[in-house]
């Protein structure tokens, strides 16, 4: 079984607290004996993969496979065309380079549910929508990237995995996929 989830700000994704009060997966009633492929940070949010099939973890993370991950990423500031061709061919973070991937200024802020709690405003400091197609996924790896280029990631969704988009998903709701879901998962 493999389930899609759209994991809300503040939730860890794990099923054990690491302190007490701490969100996690636990509160979803997920069937039993599933687990989350991958990570998002507690202050990220968007698509989370969960499954009861183990086989999937290597062949969902492995890098060998090159699954792309999309995501949209609210940035302090305006970013310039250069800035997002330093994402796009790699740079330096924590001594070492990320691979190249995709990096597009979104035209409109993207429609997505309010977050909860909102991000910070500042009326001296705009902010702009990127989009990022990356093929992998280490730690907290966006944000070190657009701070790497001197904008601050405020707000940070996983729209898509593979072909497979969060689509009509809320956060805290989650469905088990079909065939042709799974297809799209594992296709480009």
């Amino acid at each position: 079984m493999l389930i899609a989830f759209y994991k809300p700000f503040g939730v860890l994704s794990q099923f054990t607290q690491e302190h007490p009060g701490q969100r996690t997966l636990a509160e979803f009633a997920f069937p039993p004996r599933t687990y989350p492929l991958g990570r998002l940070d507690a202050d990220s949010e968007g698509l989370l993969l969960l499954a009861d099939e183990q086989a999937l973890n290597a062949k969902l993370l492995n890098p060998a496979f090159a699954h792309r991950r999309i995501y949209w990423v609210q940035v302090e500031r305006e970013i310039s065309r250069a800035e997002l061709d330093r994402l796009a061919a790699g740079l330096m973070v924590q001594g070492r380079k990320t691979l190249p991937c995709r990096a597009e200024r979104l035209d409109h802020e993207p429609e997505l549910p309010p977050r909860d709690p909102p991000i910070r405003f500042r009326k001296s400091v705009p902010t702009c929508w990127i989009g990022l197609e990356l093929t992998e996924g280490k730690n907290r790896q966006v944000r070190r990237m657009t701070a790497a280029v001197g904008h601050p990631t405020l707000r940070l969704v996983r729209v898509a995995i593979g072909q497979f988009r969060l689509g009509d998903l809320r956060p805290g709701q989650w469905r088990v996929l079909t065939g042709s879901d799974r297809k799209k998962i594992f296709s480009g």
